[in-house]
């Protein structure tokens, strides 16, 4: 494994803790643990990975109050989806001594089912991506990306293709079997495999049940799990066209392209359409990211019911498409001329390999790295 450089992340806890608790959810290794060290130092941190504490507050959670002192304004909680019960205690240190907790995990899934105490209000949710443009700065290189994803250890690794399939391996271990989400855990398997094929695409749930051999309802049941643990998003569609009748039926991304390429045991090449699915999966990424981070605004798609796609409605303003070649032709535009038909949006944008921004008539034909700094920099909105 080669040297990680420290690189500063766009969410600030610091900033976040001011005045508000906070659930701070990811997949593993998108650098939770990391950004706490390096943002609250001498914070009092419990990790529900350690057992003994583990099991000292699974069998009392009230001594978390027992050992807090006031000079413990904020309090971290590492793996909270270990132990749920645990939210009632936080939830009236909260209210009784004013504790700011930060509530770290990286699955929802025992959080979001069996009447979990959430904290009615008292915590915000935030989530941690992979790395971004923005934070790699002058590290980031799109084919590297592509080929290795964002998180951070594997981002700089000196063998990504070996951390990425122990990666996938620890997910099913740590993620699956001990969580408990199922028991068969080879049917799961052969599931995640046949997923991470119907990435960036809507999902035929019939013929993933017959590829992956399992039942329908479990296919439903297994993609639940997948958002569960944040390892999938779900792009819902955009339904504000009256010209051309849209679709209902959302989209599914893997939460990062180096994931899916390790699943699939692939590797992307420029020129090939599996690259132009992986490219729009980072474009998801940053977006998403983007988001969460700074814009709070909802991401769709938008597909209408005679075959026009475009791959990502930003907000209420923004259409882009991604095309994944050096040369856009008329016929790539087709799309987003129809969309731009129905006078809805603010711009409509082809994300592409060409090496120049040039305009043809309502859409803007821009470079990778030019979209993604005008992102950044909050110039669509």
């Amino acid at each position: 494994m080669s040297l990680t450089p420290i690189i500063p992340r766009l969410l600030k806890l610091e900033r976040l803790l001011e005045k508000k608790s906070h659930f701070l959810l990811g997949p593993r290794q998108t650098g939770k643990s990391f950004l706490i060290a390096q943002s609250l130092k001498g914070t009092r941190v419990y990790d529900l990975l350690d057992t003994s504490i583990y099991l000292a507050f699974s069998h009392r959670p009230q001594r978390l109050a027992e050992e807090l002192t006031p000079k413990d304004r904020i309090v971290v909680i590492d793996e909270i989806q270990r132990l749920p019960v645990l939210l009632n205690e936080v939830h009236r240190l909260i209210e009784q001594r004013g504790i700011r907790f930060l509530l770290t995990g990286s699955s929802a899934r025992k959080l979001r089912h069996g009447g979990v105490n959430l904290l009615g209000g008292r915590a915000r949710t935030k989530y941690l991506h992979p790395l971004t443009s923005q934070e790699l700065g002058e590290h980031f290189d799109l084919d590297r990306f592509i080929a290795r994803g964002g998180l951070p250890s594997i981002y700089f690794s000196d063998n990504p293709r070996a951390d990425l399939e122990a990666y996938a391996g620890a997910y099913l271990q740590q993620e699956i079997v001990a969580e408990g989400a199922t028991r068969n855990i080879s049917a799961f398997s052969r599931f995640l495999k046949v997923a991470s094929y119907c990435n960036a695409t809507i999902v035929n749930f019939t013929n993933v049940a017959t590829d992956a051999q399992v039942p329908r309802t479990t296919v439903y049941e297994y993609f639940e799990i997948l958002k569960d643990t944040l390892v999938l998003h779900e792009l819902p569609a955009w339904r504000e066209t009256k010209k051309r009748k849209p679709l209902a039926s959302s989209k599914y991304y893997f939460f990062d392209i180096g994931v899916v390429a390790s699943i699939q045991d692939r590797r992307y090449r420029r020129g090939t359409p599996e690259f132009g699915e992986a490219v729009e999966t980072y474009i998801m990424h940053e977006l998403k990211s983007y988001a969460d981070y700074v814009s709070g605004e909802p991401l769709a798609f938008w597909r209408s019911k005679s075959g026009f796609e475009v791959d990502f409605i930003l907000g209420d303003h923004t259409a882009i498409e991604m095309k994944a070649r050096e040369n856009i032709a008329a016929n790539d535009l087709k799309s987003l001329k129809a969309l731009a038909e129905e006078k809805k949006l603010k711009r409509y944008l082809c994300v592409s390999l060409e090496a120049r921004r040039r305009q043809v008539g309502e859409v803007t034909i821009l470079p990778v790295k030019e979209f993604l700094n005008s992102l950044w920099e909050e110039e669509y909105a």
